[in-house]
């Protein structure tokens, strides 16, 4: 044994004391390492995902993760890898599993980061997608509630208004369909069948206004909203032109119902005019 050591060990008290020390000093240089090769990992991943090598960057994402769970970055990009490779509308278990890892990641940065936005709109955007096959209106009002959650965390962002004007025709256009299919399926005469632009018959209106009419209207102002905050919001204005010819289906009067579409068509008029617009303006230059 080396005399420092010696006399160390024949100092019991400083030497209890010392060998602490030298834990906690070793535990805490581990932890650095870990935290500084989580970060590096990082840096790999971000880099694997923008060469389009999703299961490298998934790879050293979870790996980055393992190594620092408070790294929200590491979290948030693992749920964005998953959530990129996941294929709306496609029906394997694969891709379902894709998807439900991407929602399990990002409900993992909101466990330990409650007010995340990158968080709340990749959850929000990740379940409308798989809502919509096989049609789910439950998974549309789940993903209306992280629309809601953006909306009051920051009230003047036009998006999530705009989502859930979305959500809400979506609803709204199902049931209408759904609707005009049955009573086409139990009418034998064709003559009296009902096309997608007619009005619904009085006791199939009724009902229609009564179970979606506070979603229609939910969804006419929110996007109604969203043109406040943005008033060139063409596809804000697209939905609410949909969203008005739903409404017309509610009325009983002639009148409301003309008034109704006429106020659409106007809509469908003022988009075109500001996509034209849009598309002869200048290109922004850089520098």
């Amino acid at each position: 044994m080396n005399p420092l050591a010696n006399r160390l060990c024949s100092q019991k008290n400083m030497s209890a004391g010392w060998l602490m020390l030298v834990a906690v000093v070793a535990l805490a240089s581990a932890g650095g390492c870990d935290k500084l090769k989580a970060r590096d990992l990082l840096n790999k991943g971000v880099i694997a995902y923008t060469n389009g090598q999703y299961d490298v960057a998934v790879d050293d994402f979870q790996k980055s993760k393992d190594l620092d769970p408070d790294l929200v970055d590491a979290r948030l990009f693992l749920a964005t890898a998953y959530a990129t490779q996941y294929v709306p509308g496609a029906p394997s278990d694969d891709n379902n599993r894709m998807g439900d890892q991407a929602i399990s990641e990002f409900q993992d940065v909101l466990s330990i980061d409650p007010n995340n936005l990158r968080a709340i709109d990749g959850l929000g955007s990740m379940i409308f997608q798989m809502a919509a096959t096989p049609f789910d209106p439950d998974k549309f009002k789940e993903a209306e509630k992280y629309q809601l959650m953006h909306i009051a965390l920051k009230p003047d962002d036009p998006q999530p208004y705009y989502w859930v004007g979305v959500i809400d025709w979506t609803l709204a256009y199902h049931a209408n369909a759904d609707i005009r299919s049955k009573y086409n399926a139990a009418i034998t005469n064709p003559k009296k069948q009902i096309h997608d632009a007619d009005p619904l018959p009085p006791d199939l209106r009724d009902q229609y206004a009564q179970d979606y009419g506070p979603i229609v209207d939910d969804g006419i102002a929110k996007l109604n909203q969203a043109i406040q905050l943005q008033p060139d919001y063409d596809d804000a204005m697209a939905y609410l032109n949909l969203l008005l010819r739903r409404k017309a289906d509610m009325v009983a009067s002639p009148d409301d119902r003309d008034a109704l579409e006429k106020q659409a068509d106007d809509l469908v008029d003022k988009v075109k005019e500001i996509k034209e617009r849009k598309a002869l303006a200048p290109a922004p230059t850089g520098g």
